[in-house]
């Protein structure tokens, strides 16, 4: 069973920064896509950024891009989330889920949340203006 741990949420100004962590275990595959979402409040969930664990190919939301970078430490089975220009906006609770064997084709555009099994509980994030 896969199992995910997020840290590295916080209160944060606008214009500021912080690095969400996901460290997972339970890794069975050879291959997994590890994908953070955020969700804020009255809103649905939406995809941020998510990473092969293979190759490190990467795809983030237009919303974020130039801003979050998405990383990865096989060695650590750890996922990073570097968000920096931070705006009000991306207050949200985010979450990493992973999902072993899913087609890169198949999120390398976007993904969803049907496309993910393990979820971790989740971090707040608040960016004050």
């Amino acid at each position: 069973e896969v199992q995910l741990v997020e840290s590295g949420g916080g209160l944060v100004q606008a214009g500021g920064s912080l690095r969400l962590s996901c460290a997972a275990s339970g890794f069975t595959a050879d291959d997994y896509i590890i994908g953070w979402f955020r969700q804020a409040p009255g809103k649905e969930r939406e995809d941020v950024s998510c990473i092969r664990t293979s190759d490190g190919s990467t795809y983030s939301a237009d919303s974020v891009k130039g801003r979050f970078t998405i990383s990865r430490d096989n060695a650590k089975n750890t996922v990073y989330l570097q968000m920096n220009s931070l705006k009000p906006e991306d207050t949200a609770v985010y979450y990493c889920a992973a999902e072993g064997g899913l087609p890169w084709a198949n999120v390398r555009w976007g993904f969803r949340e049907g496309d993910f099994a393990s979820w971790g509980q989740g971090t707040q994030v608040t960016v004050s203006s």
